[in-house]
């Protein structure tokens, strides 16, 4: 209300006493108005209690906000050209709850500088999403106050987030950091969607069966195995081009290769470090006698040409052309008709170890990224934001940023199941899936906060052959109750290891490939042994340790 609406008696003759009315009615009529008002609306958001912030949403379904409430957001993207101010998603789900985000957004790759600019400028919105803070920023800036604490929007404005932490604790165990808060909401791989975590490399069935062989289920079978696709031509084309074994890295088959020999019992999240079954504390793996063992069975392979001779220098343009030519015999990662085009692989065994234990351990946390989504100090709806995030986490909020919309992107068969529609599995513009996906949603490339489940999620781990190889590992593969989030140091802690385990690590790795290549005989173990020891690995082991009792206490 304007005070020139504000009349005054005529008798009032003296300036000193109209300027003390003057002053008196403003004040009444202002805080009238505030007071007749029953949104908020005209009050700065910034300066709402909770309660009159509360009472412009709605406490559970949908729309989320009683009048429409705008709030601004940071995000990385996979295409440039996709305008998220523009785009469906978010243009039906602000129709959906109200509540609209005006958006900035950069590509992934300078995802980092621009965000790090944005927080040191003191320039930042109200949200970052799907803005991959790594943990260690999540508790530098939320020991600042820059990010706010979540655990109680959580608790009371999150029933769908909060019902995944009861169901897995090691979601709360992993989002809480050492001071005992929650700063981010993660991407969750839904541990129920088996076929993320489980399963084995694939092996070409036809070669198998030329050779009259059976799929290896010991590290000697596999040995002849390989060597038999490496000398007997089964691609019958007259040549000695077979590669029996490829890999986008040599990491990923020690890791499958690593349950096998006894290590990592609780998931490859904290790849360097497990329990001691003998002593039931943190021991470190790449100077233990058995992981001297693995290499050694590597080298062996590596010696034999069994494994791609260019597995250390390949890059992932120059597998998937000798992939597409159908060269290898095994191959890592997911299905090879999904991503190469090469049809007839099928998972192989789980192998026995030199013990006879039989073991797959290769399996990763159900937590991606633990800082997509954050809140920071200038959100002016933070419990409007986290309903407005938590609907990701529900069935619907997957469906919706995951499907789309129904007979725009996908379809619901006879059978009760999605498909993508006609037009994005074989774009008229000769667009692949990603691309045509990326005109109406943004979920290609990886970065997002939510849940990927089975049902909604049409990826190359959903195919049939991915759940079968999921299914006949299973009865091998640890238990996710068993598997560990990585570790959350304090920022002392960081700094430390940080100092630390870059050297160890590259150390590490150096050594490793000499090893398998034999570059650095087996001979020189001792002294690998002791110059790890040197570069302080029992402060490492220490600091891992310290994590671990605190993921133990967590509730």
């Amino acid at each position: 209300m304007r005070a020139t609406s504000v009349s005054y008696p005529k008798r009032v003759k003296k300036v000193g006493l109209m300027l003390l009315c003057s002053v008196m009615m403003m004040s009444f009529v202002l805080t009238a108005c505030s007071k007749g008002s029953n949104s908020g609306a005209d009050v700065p958001a910034a300066a709402q209690s909770s309660e009159q912030r509360l009472a412009q949403l709605n406490v559970e379904g949908m729309p989320i906000a009683k009048e429409k409430l705008t709030m601004s957001a940071f995000a990385a993207k996979f295409y440039a050209s996709a305008d998220w101010n523009k785009l469906m998603l978010w243009e039906q789900y602000e129709k959906l709850s109200n509540v609209h985000i005006k958006w900035e957004t950069v590509q992934i790759d300078s995802l980092k500088e621009k965000r790090n600019i944005k927080l040191a400028g003191g320039e930042y919105p109200e949200i970052f999403f799907a803005s991959a803070f790594s943990r260690s920023d999540l508790i530098k800036y939320g020991s600042q106050g820059t990010f706010i604490k979540l655990d109680d929007l959580i608790d009371t404005h999150a029933p769908n987030f909060k019902r995944i932490m009861e169901q897995y604790p090691i979601v709360k165990k992993g989002i809480t950091m050492p001071d005992g808060s929650i700063y981010g909401l993660p991407t969750i791989f839904d541990p129920a969607f088996k076929s993320l975590y489980m399963g084995t490399p694939w092996m070409k069935q036809e070669w198998l069966r030329k050779l009259n062989m059976q799929p290896p289920t010991t590290l000697v079978e596999l040995h002849a195995v390989l060597k038999a696709m490496k000398e007997k031509d089964p691609n019958g084309n007259g040549k000695p081009d077979e590669i029996p074994w490829g890999s986008r890295g040599v990491k990923q088959m020690i890791n499958f290769l690593k349950g096998t020999y006894g290590f990592n019992k609780n998931g490859i999240a904290n790849e360097h470090v497990d329990l001691d079954p003998k002593t039931g504390k943190l021991r470190f793996i790449p100077t233990n006698e058995r992981y001297k063992e693995l290499l050694q069975y590597m080298h062996t392979l590596y010696r034999d040409g069994l494994l791609d001779q260019e597995t250390f220098t390949m890059k992932e343009t120059d597998i998937a052309a000798k992939a597409s030519q159908g060269l290898y015999g095994f191959l890592d990662g997911v299905d090879p008709a999904a991503i190469y085009n090469q049809k007839g692989f099928i998972g192989m065994p789980v192998l026995k170890g030199p013990s006879g234990e039989r073991l797959a351990t290769n399996v990763g946390s159900p937590l991606g990224n633990t800082g997509m989504f954050v809140l920071t100090d200038k959100a002016k709806h933070p419990e409007a934001a986290m309903r407005w995030i938590d609907h990701l986490y529900s069935d619907e909020g997957v469906k919706m940023f995951f499907m789309g919309f129904e007979g725009v992107t996908y379809k619901q068969k006879a059978d009760g199941e999605f498909e993508y529609v006609e037009a994005l599995r074989n774009n008229p513009d000769g667009l692949n899936l990603d691309q045509a996906i990326s005109q109406y949603l943004t979920w290609p490339g990886g970065y997002y906060p939510g849940i990927v489940k089975q049902r909604f999620f049409k990826g190359a781990e959903g195919y049939p052959s991915s759940i079968a190889n999921a299914k006949q590992a299973e009865p091998f593969t640890i238990k996710m109750d068993e598997v560990w989030p990585v570790f959350n140091f304090t920022p002392e802690e960081q700094e430390e290891l940080m100092t630390i385990q870059t050297d160890i690590h590259t150390y590490i790795d150096e050594m490793r490939d000499k090893f398998i290549t034999g570059a650095a005989s087996f001979e020189e173990w001792d002294n690998y042994v002791a110059q790890i020891s040197s570069m302080k690995v029992e402060r490492y082991v220490a600091i891992y340790a310290a994590a671990y009792e605190r993921f133990k206490a967590a509730n």
